[in-house]
């Protein structure tokens, strides 16, 4: 797990004497609103400012500055919704392990480039072990998953060969970080 700005140091923050109770000058870490913010906009990141103000307890201005905050620092990198794949017709959920054919530098950058570049794949990881590769990747069934490995695949440069393992039901999803770790550090 990486780690994350500061984690294991605590946070001072410079308290304006004008400002109100929460609004603290972004120095350095995160403290306990921040972490709220990232919470609560896990769980659902339509909230309105006033209603996110609302649910970590400042009011709308200072709220409103730490979330930019947030974005501007990388925490909070996104917005998006998350749609249910089988209602769009992709019912194949596979993981896909992918040997490269060289692992040194440019052949690694080469296959990741053009990984990045299909859409098929939800995420990809470069690992440890067995394989270069970990991928999720989607299709809507059996056959175009099939077509999908021999058009595309296999065609991607370095790619030596893969193996794959297919979903056959989920038990947990979501992308919903844990914070617990991160209380002990916020002021």
């Amino acid at each position: 797990m990486p780690e994350l700005p500061n984690q294991g140091k605590t946070r001072n923050p410079v308290i304006d004497p004008k400002s109100e109770p929460g609004e603290a000058s972004h120095d350095a870490g995160l403290d306990r609103y921040d972490i709220a913010i990232l919470g609560e906009l896990q769980c659902d990141a339509r909230l309105s400012n006033a209603e996110l103000a609302t649910r970590i307890g400042l009011s709308a201005a200072p709220t409103w500055r730490r979330l930019r905050w947030l974005e501007q620092q990388g925490y909070i990198t996104g917005y998006r919704a998350e749609i249910d794949r089988r209602r769009i017709g992709l019912g194949v959920l596979a993981f896909v392990r992918i040997d490269a054919d060289r692992n040194d530098a440019e052949a690694t950058q080469a296959l990741e480039a053009a990984i990045r570049a299909l859409p098929e794949v939800l995420s990809c990881h470069f690992i440890s072990g067995a394989g270069t590769f970990e991928a999720q990747v989607v299709a809507t069934d059996i056959d175009a998953y099939s077509r999908w490995v021999r058009e595309t695949l296999f065609k991607l440069p370095h790619v030596k060969d893969m193996h794959t393992s297919f979903s056959l039901g989920e038990v947990k999803a979501g992308q919903v970080l844990p914070l617990g770790h991160l209380r002990g550090t916020a002021s």
